[in-house]
């Protein structure tokens, strides 16, 4: 069994929170939603919490999972939610992120580089919320 992760897609209105993933963490320099491991009896819905005030600052509210797959590296299993941005300042964790902003859909296609699962989330999954 892989180790499970969360993605926490994270909506402002009509954009996403993306963040470029920093120099301490596997694919430093992709952009990508927010996400982290789940610690052992942690649930999915405080991991969400949890990774996004740990890496940017902020508090979300996870409202439901809406899709599941297997990370790049095909290391781990990624449980994405989607969760609302209650409020708190922006403020990065350098060790895991290097820049981060509120992205529309259209403009995930043109960051570079991301992921392809994360590309088919945004293609396929996310018009259907």
């Amino acid at each position: 069994m892989r180790p499970e992760a969360i993605v926490a897609v994270v909506r402002r209105e009509n954009t996403v929170r993306f963040i470029r993933r920093g120099p301490t963490v596997p694919s430093a320099g992709y952009w990508a939603p927010l996400s982290g491991l789940i610690t052992p009896g942690e649930s999915q819905e405080a991991a969400v919490v949890r990774e996004v005030r740990e890496e940017v600052g902020l508090t979300v509210q996870p409202l439901r999972k809406v899709w599941e797959n297997v990370s790049a590296s095909g290391s781990h299993t990624l449980h994405w939610w989607l969760a609302v941005y209650v409020g708190g300042g922006l403020t990065l964790n350098r060790r895991e992120v290097s820049a981060a902003r509120w992205v529309s859909v259209d403009e995930i296609q043109s960051l570079a580089p991301t992921f392809a699962g994360d590309r088919e989330f945004f293609e396929r999954v996310f018009p259907l919320l």
